[in-house]
């Protein structure tokens, strides 16, 4: 598929890491990866897998995770799952809760296998900031609910993250349809919502909708 014909917010890939710690550039890793393909508004694939550093991570992590340093023992080298993880994600888009986290992190693990990500992301958490302003907060977990999205109680595993963030993503290409009347809405847009002040949202969309 063409470039120009992926920059659609309806055809991303919503990717979540689970990592040892918060910094990618001082030396933390990913030690665990979901990611959920919607094209055209569809969810048309998932990949996941735990991820081995080749460090310990510490009982913060693991009691946070619930994954462990036994099961990492076992797992892939993080080379072999972001090898495959990079033919997975091609060059579509990327979406995540906290982009700027998971983002970096993918830069990161690139790097370490020579291999570059040609697309963008677009943080869904910061277009909710905007939409839902009327919602107790922002985190994933009180959107899902707030929403009343599907969700199976489990949080901060990869796979399951991403995917409460996809049916978020969708809802709120909803509800810019409904709400607006937008339709095709471009990947750009929704980056630039990410953007606006809140008290300029409204009127920012309603311009868009011209």
């Amino acid at each position: 598929m063409p470039r120009t014909a992926k920059r659609r917010a309806d055809t991303v890939i919503v990717l979540d890491f689970e990592t040892t710690g918060l910094s990618a550039d001082g030396g933390d890793r990913a030690i665990e990866i979901g990611a959920v393909r919607i094209e055209k508004g569809k969810v048309t694939g998932r990949f996941q897998s735990l991820m081995n550093p080749g460090m310990r991570v510490d009982a913060f992590i693991e009691d946070y995770t619930g994954i462990t340093n036994k099961m990492l023992k076992t797992a892939p080298p993080c080379k072999t799952v972001m090898t495959e993880f990079g033919d997975f994600i091609e060059d579509f888009d990327m979406v995540a809760h906290n982009a700027s986290f998971d983002s970096r992190f993918l830069a990161a693990e690139m790097r370490r296998i020579r291999r570059s990500y040609p697309g963008e992301f677009a943080c869904s958490m910061l277009i909710a900031r905007r939409l839902y302003q009327e919602a107790p907060n922002h985190k994933l977990g009180t959107l899902v609910a707030f929403h009343d999205l599907p969700t199976d109680g489990t949080f901060h595993r990869a796979l399951a993250d991403a995917e409460m963030t996809a049916q978020l993503w969708l809802k709120i290409l909803d509800d810019l349809q409904d709400d607006y009347q937008l339709t095709r809405i471009p990947f750009e847009l929704m980056q630039a919502i990410a953007r606006v002040p809140k008290a300029n949202i409204n009127r920012f969309l309603k311009d868009s909708a011209k």
